[in-house]
């Protein structure tokens, strides 16, 4: 493999792959993502711009005359209702018929709707039903426990009245497609307008990734935009269902951010409001491993941006933390964590396999616990949390079979990374996988030297929900329900499986299942730290490793937020199978092979 690393200019050859590659990469953002003036928009926590609906999915059936005009609300809106009165979408009910329209408006979208109304007969407000969904089934249900249509979280099923000749604005959920229904008979309505308001943070894409792989390419950029919605008030782990800082969520969100915006205070913000409710020695959301999560996501925080003020205010809670979890050791070694005993959803009903995740986790978090009293000049508690990880090592469990037990096993050395990738993980392929935990199982297997079964389970696990219409990645997803499955873009066809209506277990059964969840993200910093090898060695990004594996891929290549500025890499796979490497690296950045 040959470098060439340039930290004060670039090669000509490679100044002209970084114009086609920006280019490229910013063609994959959502268009309504204005890079140019994002750069500018940091301080900004959120943004709105409105959205016209790409398309009309479905209307009321037979409503004839009862629909007018209804492509009109395709075009473009200023979001002004005028005198003019031109060109409106006219819509009239009967006592048989009350016209309903369905809205697509092309992908995952986070914020509610604004409706515009025109001059109509009447002079008076008019009732409508409006349904949001993530799925066009899901804007198409009501609100039962058969598919588990809710309004958990946010309003998503709600009867409003638009003025006459006004504006109504609405709604505050995650949805794609939305459904409007007339409520009352012998009524007319004109519509100018029928826009998403979407809500974001205008933030850049800093990082970035592309490849001879065109799925991979939208798989990363796909994971991003998840984690991208999801950096609302605080950094939540869905947009419709799951509005809360879950810490343990968190993880894979926070290498995401870390991977593509760089620092964002959206991760402090939400760790320190975890912290401040959580008094020891609860357990953050009532569950051990996210106290445990907490002090993980602060080791990788800190290696990203190095700031050490900002981890100078974590040392009193950490301390006691790390006191409180050693005390759920025993003599043998082995966990005894109280609190709730979780993983993930879908590992929960393997005991055995939680009890050897748990054990996992406490030498993970410890671990990490470890390096930060170093950091912070503790050297008794670094000490303190040395001796329980040793004592923790002592004791190993059965995982049990579960892929989720093996991944924390073999990543913290509870287990032999090859071992762990061959039993277990690479058994039967991405089946028994998990949106969560998937980011885990892929790190291991990398550990395990299995670049390639990761990149193949990517495709194979997350490429699965983009060939079902996905434009954000769900809260859950088994390859199991494929067979016969519906698109979340398109109504079920007779004797078709409602994907997103029939599916689902635990808190998210049928259409209470997000499909927006940043825990989802896991592939987008994987292929980043693996396939580009962009591997953080020093805090504040000033030691980087660059060593890619680049599996069936002839070429990657992309960048990465630092601190200090862009990192930017090209690999290219040669006719002999070696790997020619670009690297520019900002000054003051060190970078080793």
């Amino acid at each position: 493999m040959r470098y060439i690393i340039r930290s004060k200019k670039f090669l000509f050859s490679f100044f002209v792959f970084s114009i086609v590659f920006s280019s490229t990469m910013h063609a994959q953002l959502p268009p309504v993502f204005d890079q140019a003036t994002a750069a500018t928009a940091q301080s900004v926590e959120t943004v709105i711009r409105y959205l016209s609906p790409q398309k009309i999915l479905w209307q009321t059936e037979n409503a004839g005359e009862q629909i007018k005009n209804a492509q009109r609300l395709l075009k473009p809106g200023n979001g002004q209702a005028d005198l003019a009165n031109r060109d409106m979408c006219v819509l009239k009910s009967t006592w048989g018929i009350k016209p309903a329209l369905l809205f697509d408006f092309g992908r995952e979208l986070h914020g509610g709707l604004q409706i515009v109304t025109g001059m109509y007969p009447g002079n008076k407000p008019v009732k409508l039903r409006v349904r949001f969904g993530e799925s066009a089934s899901e804007a198409m249900s009501d609100i039962e426990p058969k598919q588990n249509a809710t309004n958990d979280h946010a309003m998503r099923d709600m009867i409003v009245e638009v003025p006459w000749l006004g504006k109504l604005e609405i709604g505050n959920t995650g949805f794609r497609f939305v459904r409007i229904d007339m409520l009352d008979a012998n009524v007319e309505l004109q519509l100018k307008e029928v826009r998403a308001i979407f809500t974001f943070r205008d933030i850049p894409y800093l990082g970035s990734f592309n490849s001879s792989d065109t799925l991979l390419n939208k798989i990363w950029m796909t994971g991003a935009y998840t984690v991208h919605l999801n950096m609302q008030d605080y950094l939540w782990d869905g947009i419709k269902r799951d509005r809360l800082v879950w810490v343990g969520d968190m993880h894979p969100e926070t290498s995401t951010i870390a991977t593509v915006f760089g620092n964002n205070d959206v991760v402090s913000k939400s760790l320190d409001l975890s912290r401040d409710i959580t008094p020891i020695p609860n357990w953050m959301n009532g569950i051990s491993t996210y106290s445990m999560w907490w002090i993980i996501i602060h080791r990788d925080w800190y290696m990203h941006n190095g700031d050490l003020n900002y981890l100078q205010q974590q040392k009193d809670y950490l301390l006691k933390l790390i006191d409180h979890i050693i005390t759920k050791i025993d003599n043998n070694g082995k966990e005894t964590l109280d609190g709730t005993r979780f993983l993930d959803w879908p590992s929960s009903e393997n005991a055995k396999g939680v009890d050897a995740g748990l054990q996992a986790m406490m030498v993970w978090s410890l671990t990490a616990g470890a390096e930060l009293c170093k950091i912070l000049n503790e050297p008794a508690a670094a000490q303190k949390s040395e001796a329980a990880v040793a004592r923790l090592k002592a004791y190993v469990p059965d995982a049990n079979n579960s892929k989720q037990a093996a991944a924390l096993m073999a990543l913290t050395g509870l287990m032999p990374a090859d071992k762990a990738n061959k039993d277990i993980l690479s058994v039967n392929g991405a089946h028994n996988f998990s949106t969560f935990y998937g980011y885990y199982m892929l790190q291991a297997k990398a550990l395990a030297g299995d670049y390639q079964g990761a990149i193949d389970a990517i495709r194979e696990y997350w490429g699965a929900m983009l060939g079902l219409g996905a434009t954000t990645f769900w809260e859950d997803f088994n390859l199991d329900w494929l067979p016969n499955a519906s698109r979340i873009d398109e109504l079920p066809k007779p004797g078709q499986k409602d994907i997103h209506g029939d599916y689902g277990g635990y808190c998210y059964v049928g259409f209470r299942h997000s499909l927006s969840h940043g825990w989802a993200s896991g592939p987008t910093p994987w292929l980043t730290e693996h396939v580009l090898g962009i591997k953080v060695m020093a805090p504040g990004c000033k030691v980087i490793k660059v060593q890619p594996h680049l599996g069936d891929l002839q070429f990657a290549e992309g960048t990465f937020p630092t601190p200090l500025g862009i990192v930017k890499v090209k690999h290219t796979k040669l006719a002999d199978g070696k790997v020619n490497t670009v690297i520019n690296a900002p000054k003051g950045i060190k970078v080793i092979k």
